[in-house]
């Protein structure tokens, strides 16, 4: 490699915060990515990239050779933003909280560079827009449009809260875990308020249920495993006196190993069932995993630790956690790592968790996420 990349994206650290910034006060929910993806596709076509849609994804290719695929996730939230900045969500009750505005940036400077260097490339670099990882799955879509066909190696990076910026966070084997989601409605007979025994009421039903689903990982997870169960979502009723005929839940449920999640699964059906039996409630019950653990590659991660610093980029260990990523489904198939790139600015308040209407990125430490996509694209 005959150039510097993090030299490069510095010099256009102007233009990627310009693209970030865009797209930040345009966003768009999962499958709705019209406009971002057009903007994107339209620099791709200008640089040289060969280009296949998948509804508002985009899969583009440059070079020849093994292929070494980039991925970057490209929905918002529906959250309604809370930041006073020039650059605040232009749209009412979306918002790009999680920072797939920034990745998106920073893969589009990657493929400027790329693109500038091409003749000089040794792989053919695959590079994965994706729409929809908020629940959507989209990485599926994805995958099966053919993003991942001869693919020897696969890499994500994702701006980080909890690290100070700048800083890349790398983890061998599991980083996230895998998701799963429940709902159920239990029903029971309405009633006044005031005459309880004429009724059969499921608030009291429904409650026993969210206190008792709190045992499965206190008492039936192994304490050195990691497992947990949230009730998100509780709903019934509709005045003060009256006995309502049905109460709804809703939760989550993650996991790092596919054994507990099995478990975690079976017991949240075993004890609502139960407990809707011993109530003499009906019970309706969906229960699905909607994602497994991110876990990457040992060899990968030590490859991408290795291009940071030779990039004079400053790594860290990252600290699993209990989120989860779509990324997932890509590193089922082929070997990869999913990278974390801190975000973290006390000195500019910029202190929020993902998902929180006062979100928001250190756009100081994008060029470097730029760089690292780069380094790994020549280096692999």
């Amino acid at each position: 490699m005959n150039f510097d990349p993090l030299k490069e994206a510095l010099a256009i650290k102007d233009q990627i915060i310009s693209w970030r910034r865009d797209f930040h006060m345009h966003p768009e929910l999962g499958y709705e990515e019209e406009r971002t993806s057009k903007i994107v596709e339209e620099h791709l076509r200008e640089w040289g990239y060969r280009i296949k849609r998948v509804g508002t994804g985009i899969i583009a290719e440059i070079g020849e050779g093994k292929v070494v695929a980039l991925r970057a996730d490209m929905d918002a939230l529906p959250i309604q933003e809370e930041n006073d900045v020039p650059y605040k969500s232009r749209v009412p009750g979306k918002m790009h909280a999680c920072g797939h505005d920034a990745h998106t940036a920073m893969l589009l400077g990657a493929a400027k560079i790329i693109a500038e260097h091409s003749d000089a490339l040794p792989n053919r670099v695959r590079l994965i827009f994706q729409p929809a990882e908020e629940g959507g799955n989209g990485a599926l879509k994805m995958i099966e449009a053919g993003a991942l066909e001869n693919v020897e190696a696969i890499f994500g990076i994702h701006v980080w809260a909890e690290l100070e910026s700048g800083l890349i966070g790398i983890r061998e084997g599991p980083f996230l875990a895998g998701v799963g989601k429940f709902w159920a409605k239990v029903t029971g007979k309405g009633g006044h308020g005031a005459a309880p025994h004429l009724s059969n009421d499921p608030i009291p039903t429904a409650a026993e249920m969210v206190l008792a689903l709190q045992r499965i990982v206190s008492r039936e997870v192994d304490p050195l495993k990691s497992a947990v169960v949230t009730v998100g979502r509780i709903s019934g009723g509709t005045a003060f006196n009256i006995i309502p005929e049905s109460v709804e839940l809703e939760g989550t449920y993650r996991f790092f190993e596919p054994k507990v999640g099995r478990l975690v699964e079976k017991r949240i059906r075993e004890i609502l069932e139960g407990i809707a039996r011993a109530h003499n409630t009906k019970l309706e019950l969906s229960i699905e995993e909607l994602g497994p653990p991110t876990v990457n590659d040992p060899s990968m991660a030590a490859f991408v630790k290795k291009v940071a610093e030779g990039l004079g980029l400053k790594t860290s260990e990252v600290r699993q956690t209990m989120g989860a990523e779509d990324f997932a489904f890509y590193l089922q198939k082929v070997p990869g790592t999913f990278i974390a790139l801190g975000i973290k600015n006390e000195e500019k308040g910029i202190v929020y968790p993902h998902h929180h209407p006062k979100f928001d990125v250190d756009e100081d430490a994008l060029p470097f996420g730029t760089a690292l996509e780069v380094g790994i694209a020549f280096m692999l």
